[in-house]
């Protein structure tokens, strides 16, 4: 039974994936047929945030009183729904409506999946979990792509995205009793306790240095996803193809960098696949920014950063019930999510104020921003325990 309930939940991180990078492969033509200008993508993205820290802030409340089982199902009914109504929207005000619903479902489904794994689950299955969202990002804008091509349009690709949602919905609504089987003892003892506010949150020793980090990192990542491509092209003077393939090879660093970690996570833990990530990054920007005429060192930079990113994320959020207590860590892990979401939504648009040399010097930062944050999340739960 559990194994079955395991594989369900690798599908659902599959869907997961697959809407978060339709909207960039679709965009160049959406916005053409819409009618409005190419920065408009803008708006629609910070809607979907804008729901995603909403409902990832409402989590506990959701999960407590519907379980995680249940709050999984409704969230991916929720942006199989948007997926249909961004298929069907003729204008760009009704794109805006149906990105409200996309973002609930998308932050909910976020951190319900995540705390149910800490919880239940060994290591390994977070870090491969994540990786498989990777391949759900990965695969979406191909099947966009194929949709283009074919002259189907844009539409055609969000319609064939749903209609796997909505499956998935399905298969999620038979699955809820298999939710319940696992470890209900301490499921029901979870949910008696009351919701926590965000002020008790974030009196919880170590709240504010995990925040800190996950808004860091997760604002390295979609900088380094937003800004490399233009860093490679204006600095070092590489080809805008040649740059958009090895931009597209960062992620291809974290998805593959999550599958090895699965196989090790177990043994070296979380506290120190962070640290291992860490110095990884470190190294991978330093070749990235190193004034050398080596193009291959600097492209092969961003792989490297990549497989630095890989454990970070998945490792933080499966050291949450430890560090904080399963009887908060769904709180946690909630506001952790919208930590992740606003550090992905302003950074990257902040940096585009300063000047295109300095990203190197911004991702070193954001890097040491996590170090010194999960370093001091160490101190403060080695001395709880």
């Amino acid at each position: 039974m559990f194994s079955l309930l395991i594989a369900i939940i690798y599908l659902a991180f599959v869907g997961l994936g697959l809407p978060d990078s339709m909207l960039g492969a679709a965009w160049p033509s959406m916005h053409l047929e819409l009618g409005v200008p190419l920065s408009f993508a803008g708006i629609v993205s910070m809607i979907i945030a804008l729901g995603t820290i909403v409902s990832s802030l409402l989590s506990e409340r959701l999960t407590k009183k519907l379980g995680a089982g249940l709050v999984t199902a409704i969230s991916v009914g929720m942006t199989a729904g948007a997926l249909l109504g961004f298929s069907l929207s003729g204008s760009f005000v009704w794109l805006c409506i149906f990105a409200v619903p996309y973002g609930l479902g998308a932050g909910a489904v976020d951190a319900a999946l995540n705390n149910y794994v800490a919880l239940h689950y060994a290591s390994r299955h977070m870090n491969w979990l994540h990786c498989f969202w990777g391949v759900g990002a990965i695969i979406s804008p191909y099947i966009m792509g194929n949709a283009l091509s074919s002259g189907t349009g844009w539409q055609s690709g969000y319609q064939t995205v749903a209609i796997i949602q909505i499956i998935l919905t399905a298969t999620l609504f038979l699955s809820l009793p298999l939710w319940k089987g696992k470890c209900r003892e301490s499921a029901e003892q979870i949910a008696a306790t009351a919701p926590l506010t965000l002020g008790q949150i974030f009196k919880i020793r170590g709240a504010k240095f995990v925040l800190l980090a996950f808004l860091g990192y997760c604002a390295l990542e979609v900088t380094a996803s937003l800004w490399t491509s233009s860093y490679l092209v204006l600095k070092k003077g590489v080809s805008s193809e040649t740059a958009a393939k090895y931009a597209s090879f960062f992620f291809l660093g974290i998805t593959v960098g999550r599958f090895l970690c699965g196989f090790i996570s177990d043994k070296i833990g979380s506290k120190n696949m962070i640290r291992i990530g860490l110095y990884i990054i470190f190294a991978g920007v330093i070749a990235v920014w190193i004034p050398m005429n080596s193009t291959w060192l600097c492209l092969n930079g961003l792989i490297v950063i990549g497989l630095g990113c890989a454990p970070i994320y998945p490792s933080i959020i499966h050291a949450t019930p430890q560090n904080f207590g399963k009887e908060n860590s769904q709180a946690m892990i909630g506001v952790q999510m919208a930590s992740a979401y606003v550090g992905s939504t302003l950074m990257p648009p902040l940096f585009g104020l300063l000047k295109i040399g300095l990203l190197p010097v911004y991702m070193l930062l954001l890097a040491a921003l996590m170090l010194l944050m999960t370093e001091r999340l160490n101190r403060v739960t080695a001395k709880q325990n």
